[in-house]
């Protein structure tokens, strides 16, 4: 959040990157790493500019029909109103002109989930008289996308409590699966979500509970419509993602924990233990090379690990199943947050992967009409050293 006391501090990264300001926008919604960094609350239906200078006091530009939003506004920034689109575009220029400005902006689209600003605001920018707009990607990294201490905190209790949730789901199916009544991928899911409401942890959807060759979608949802009861023989896969919420106050809420676990109904066959060998010696390839490289201080992209983990399934002869990336960012926002992503398959990630980011590792085969595996930890980056969540994960295939 921008605040005074974290003004310092991302002032002194705007100058050492070389920037004069960045410039966040935002219309509606369209840009929401503008929206969480400014966490304005009201109706904000007109386009917004926030000018942060790497020295001097950040300055606000609203709609003058929408005062509201600004209350909280520190009193010793600038704020500044407009109704015209004169007044805007001149406005803008006084931020910008002459200047070297960070924008949500990925050339080339690189970094969708960074490209948030339209090219027609960009072109307003320039025209408005700024020497050069960058992508404000490192400072998305280290100011939007980081946890603090508390962050970690909280994911680590969210990750040991879903694992738990994960393992007992096993048992569960196991011991249905050889009655007469074998459990249904919807109630295996109905029956997360009840764990989870009692153990204080919210999720938006899911869990995703896949068996048999429904796990060849990797973002399969169970539904009563379409009842598939798990049985003898099937291979199980259970994704779930959750956060700790407080009853008492439902704006209160910790970091997403994410993780994928994998069984086997039965003994596995030997195509299921081929599969499942591919996916786990990936995701410990991905998690060395974070692991060694953070530890030698050595700069690790996000696209770098990808290339480890999908280097193993390639290997395998199993590339070509391998169709998503190796993982995304975790934000304290969201599930799939602003940060680096360990991507160089959808996308061209490029920035680093830095102390107080997090992320998932979960490298996947889905092989169509036949099987689908996956296997998730996630990761945080403290100086020094990579810390891998939960603290005991899969190693072996699970038989239930």
């Amino acid at each position: 959040m921008l605040t005074p006391a974290a003004l310092p501090a991302l002032q002194r990264a705007i100058a050492d990157a070389g920037l004069d300001g960045w410039l966040l926008f935002d219309f509606q919604g369209c840009n929401p790493i503008a929206g969480g960094l400014l966490g304005l609350q009201g109706m904000v239906t007109r386009r917004i500019f926030v000018w942060i200078p790497r020295d001097g006091v950040p300055s606000a530009l609203g709609h003058a029909i929408e005062p509201g939003p600004w209350r909280s506004w520190p009193a010793a920034w600038q704020h500044a109103a407009y109704s015209s689109w004169r007044e805007l575009e001149g406005a803008v220029g006084s931020m910008v002109r002459g200047r070297r400005v960070a924008m949500e902006y990925s050339p080339g689209d690189a970094v969708p989930y960074l490209d948030r600003v339209p090219a027609g605001v960009l072109e307003m920018v320039r025209a408005a008289g700024a020497r050069e707009i960058v992508s404000s990607g490192v400072l998305v990294t280290r100011f939007v996308a980081s946890w603090t201490a508390a962050h970690l905190a909280s994911h680590r209790r969210a990750a040991a409590a879903i694992r738990q949730i994960a393992l007992d789901a096993f048992t569960l199916v196991g011991e249905r699966a050889r009655t007469a009544r074998p459990i249904a991928e919807h109630e295996v899911m109905a029956w997360i979500l009840d764990r989870f409401a009692r153990e204080g942890l919210a999720t938006d959807h899911g869990p995703n509970v896949s068996a048999g060759a429904n796990a060849a979608n990797p973002h399969y949802e169970p539904s009563a419509d379409r009842p598939r009861p798990i049985v003898p023989g099937d291979v199980l896969l259970i994704d779930l993602w959750a956060r700790e919420t407080d009853a008492s106050d439902p704006a209160t809420v910790g970091v997403w924990a994410d993780q994928t676990w994998m069984a086997t109904v039965g003994e596995p066959s030997a195509r299921a233990q081929e599969i499942w060998t591919t996916i786990r010696d990936a995701r410990d390839a991905a998690i060395r090379k974070v692991t060694d490289d953070v530890a030698a201080g050595r700069a690790l992209r996000g696209g770098d690990v990808d290339d480890a983990a999908r280097a193993v399934i390639d290997a395998r002869g199993l590339g070509r199943y391998f169709t998503h990336r190796t993982g995304h960012s975790i934000d304290p926002r969201s599930l799939h947050g602003a940060g680096p992503h360990l991507d160089n398959l959808e996308t061209r990630e490029e920035r680093l992967l830095v102390p107080g980011v997090g992320f998932s590792i979960e490298p996947g085969v889905y092989v169509p009409g036949e099987i689908g595996m996956r296997t998730e930890v996630n990761a945080f980056i403290e100086d020094g050293r990579a810390i891998i969540t939960p603290d005991h994960y899969q190693r072996e295939l699970i038989v239930v």
